[in-house]
């Protein structure tokens, strides 16, 4: 006969099981258009129950040169029409401002960080792992 301290610690850990907390897993991207995450080889995400964070899309962000300790840039020019490269000093004498998009959208078949929300409904896409 199992005595009570077995009996609650049992009953504790299927009580932490049902209510399923949050927790971090990893998956793979199936597909991309639409989005579909695989999670332990028996869980496919579709996008509904997906978050994604910026570092899993594609966004559009702005870059200036207004520093004034970057505003001196070093480079070295490699033209067909001259025999040497030599360093040539870039100065900007005025802001710069640019807009640039950062090309971040998941790719079939990478390994993303997952955290499932508590609940297990709702999965944030945190980041892409790097091997």
């Amino acid at each position: 006969m199992p005595n009570l301290v077995e009996l609650i610690k049992k009953a504790a850990i299927e009580a932490v099981d049902t209510s399923k907390p949050t927790a971090v897993v990893f998956g793979t991207v199936v597909s991309t258009s639409p989005l579909k995450i695989s999670v332990e080889q028996k869980l496919t995400l579709t996008e509904e129950f997906l978050i994604l964070t910026k570092n899993v899309m594609d966004y559009q962000t702005q870059i200036s040169f207004d520093n004034p300790s970057i505003k001196q840039v070093f480079t070295t020019w490699n033209m067909s029409e001259i025999s040497e490269s030599t360093p040539s000093k870039l100065s900007f004498k005025e802001s710069i401002e640019h807009d640039v998009t950062i090309y971040n959208a998941l790719q079939k078949d990478e390994t993303v960080i997952l955290i499932r929300l508590q609940g297990g409904q709702k999965y944030i896409v945190l980041d892409k792992v790097v091997m």
